[in-house]
């Protein structure tokens, strides 16, 4: 019959030689250990029971265990056996015989091994993460259909909320008219159908953003800054321009990539940050230099077929961000500089013929400025 050694002290396991696992059953029993021509294993403690295994010392491998403990396998035995030792003088005897008893264990050279691949495969996810990510959301936009763009459109949308105090939309009926007659002009002009959602948002944040799905907001902050019509018109034009081009949802694609894999180098394996993560940097961070400088020929485009110039826009970006030349290269804020997108815009108005009729009247710029006033919800 077994003897249990869970109900026995470490003291009489000791004693009885060891603790013998057989690899065949979850059964564990105490055995008497003796050290002849190879380690003979034997039955219930007593030197003179029954024999369970004969390990050859050069066949024995030290296992992993915890400190006070040596815990055995043998190469030629079955492969779950385990032998667990806790006698320190046994332990050091056993540890004389086994001339290949630390074999297969990360010795330095393979801790270094070890470390160079870890090092390797951070490295790997570095390099994907800036030149793979940024492919792979090329190629995946316009394979993503609109509806499930619409779908994380709304997602992000959430976020927004959740970001600016509630994301309260601004409601005053005179100023909304204003609003709503703007955007429809220029979404006209733009070639876009009755689908695109828009509105302003009572936060003083200075800035206006497109989401997936078609949604454009524009925040009070950067209306109180506006004097006229064309310099709003020209922004809300450029955010039209990066819902042409999809960059929004490039960006989602590319955010929640990079953000699931540096998930995976820093320990959050489910990545369940990634889609929170890369709505929130929608508006929270620049795009592409590139997706900037096209929104803006989308913007220059779709003013000059109004009749109106570009100009106003630069004015009123160049008054929210002052002069950016001389102020360092940061990796985050990849977009041209104010003053090259105003004098860009300088010379695309100074070559066209703009004589197109005013986009608001003086009392709808009135009502559209004063949109988050006593109408604020």
């Amino acid at each position: 019959m077994d003897t249990d050694p869970s109900a026995l002290s470490p003291a009489a396991q000791s004693a009885a030689g060891g603790v013998y696992f057989d690899g065949a059953s979850s059964r564990r029993r105490v055995v008497a250990l003796t050290l002849s021509d190879a380690l003979e294993i034997r039955q219930n403690g007593d030197q003179d029971g029954e024999l369970l295994a004969r390990w050859a010392y050069h066949d024995i491998r030290r296992a992993d265990s915890p400190a006070g403990l040596l815990r055995l396998s043998c190469t030629s035995a079955p492969a779950l056996a385990r032998l667990e030792i806790r006698d320190a003088g046994l332990a050091a005897d056993l540890g004389v015989r086994c001339d290949q008893l630390d074999d297969g264990l990360p010795n330095r050279r393979g801790v270094a091994a070890i470390v160079g691949w870890s090092l390797g495969a951070a490295v790997s996810i570095v390099l994907v993460v800036l030149f793979g990510v940024p492919l792979a959301a090329e190629r995946l936009t316009p394979l993503v259909p609109a509806s499930f763009e619409r779908r994380l459109g709304d997602v992000a949308e959430a976020q927004v909320k959740v970001i600016f105090n509630g994301g309260k939309r601004c409601d005053n009926a005179a100023g909304q008219a204003a609003f709503e007659k703007l955007v429809g002009t220029l979404r006209a002009s733009g070639g876009f159908d009755n689908s695109v959602q828009s509105g302003v948002l009572a936060t003083a944040v200075p800035n206006a953003f497109a989401l997936p799905g078609g949604k454009i907001y524009l925040f009070d902050g950067l209306l109180a800054k506006a004097e006229n019509p064309d310099e709003v018109a020209g922004v809300l034009a450029h955010e039209l321009g990066h819902l042409r081009h999809r960059d929004s949802m490039r960006e989602l694609i590319h955010n929640g990539g990079s953000s699931f894999l540096i998930g995976l180098l820093f320990g959050d394996i489910t990545g369940s940050g990634a889609l929170i993560f890369a709505s929130r940097s929608l508006v929270t961070a620049s795009y592409s230099r590139d997706a900037e400088s096209n929104a803006d020929s989308f913007a220059i485009k779709t003013m000059h077929k109004l009749g109106r110039p570009a100009k106003p826009m630069g004015e009123l970006i160049f008054r929210v961000t002052g002069k950016e030349a001389g102020k360092g290269i940061s990796i985050a804020s990849s977009h041209p500089l104010t003053e090259d997108r105003l004098a860009r815009m300088s010379k695309a108005d100074a070559g066209s013929t703009l004589s197109g009729p005013p986009l608001l009247s003086a009392a709808e710029w009135g009502a559209l400025k004063g949109i988050c006033g006593a109408g604020k919800v």
